[in-house]
């Protein structure tokens, strides 16, 4: 009797470790800084429980080794890091294979960094000619129709919506992407969600997401959370 009452109370203990570490928080480091946006952005993860966010602001933003600390980087922000310190540190995140999930204007960062544009993120939005290429272009508050293109964990169950947002047109991207989702809008160069290039790390870039009608939309909400999980391996 003794016996079978300690075996039931190790096999609850480790049905509570387990439980513990499956539902342990998902840290998130939440890049922002360079580009104003709407405060309602932040609105987008506070039914999510699961997650364990940080908001880091340049310049503070990739100052320590963030590998021992986060599982995923968010960003949300349009600034260059020059600095060979914190290049270093968003480097060994990345070849440490953590996940990268990259918003909107975030796919103007580093414009003259060609790892992180080519290897990393796929993509760039030119704030300037540069090597023949016109300046990318962007216009607000259009009514896209989306349209999922490939079958993927960041679209499952996402099916074609319409969203109000931001387009942008006239970026570089990357042929070795995989693209997810795209739109028709004039506007737009087409893509407006893709899986990056790089083989450490999981990256995906979503081009939606500029203000308040897009960040409530429940399609993009989905889209978000999901990209977030799939990039930090929890699907």
């Amino acid at each position: 009797m003794r016996t079978a009452r300690i075996g039931i109370l190790l096999f609850g203990l480790a049905l509570a470790i387990f439980g513990a570490t499956r539902e342990k928080p998902l840290r998130v480091l939440l890049v922002t800084g360079g580009h104003s946006y709407d405060p309602a952005f932040h609105e987008i993860f506070t039914e999510w429980k699961d997650l364990d966010i940080t908001v880091a602001p340049h310049p503070s933003a990739f100052r320590e080794d963030m590998r021992s600390r986060y599982d995923l980087l968010l960003l949300y922000d349009l600034a260059d890091v020059e600095d060979e310190a914190k290049k270093a540190n968003l480097r060994n995140f990345v070849d440490a294979g953590r996940g990268i999930v990259a918003l909107h204007h975030a796919i103007a960062d580093n414009q003259n960094w060609p790892w992180w544009q080519e290897d990393v993120i796929g993509g760039l939005y030119l704030l300037k000619p540069r090597d023949g290429k016109p300046a990318s272009t962007y216009e607000h508050d259009l009514d896209m129709d989306i349209q999922p293109v490939a079958k993927h964990p960041v679209t499952a169950g996402i099916d074609a919506f319409r969203i109000n947002d931001e387009a942008y047109k006239q970026m570089w991207i990357s042929p070795r992407n995989l693209v997810l989702l795209r739109t028709n809008h004039p506007q737009s160069d087409g893509p407006v969600a893709w899986i990056g290039p790089n083989r450490q790390s999981r990256v995906v870039y979503i081009q939606l997401g500029h203000g308040p009608l897009a960040y409530r939309n429940p399609s993009y909400r989905k889209l978000v959370r999901q990209a977030i999980l799939w990039a930090a391996g929890r699907q």
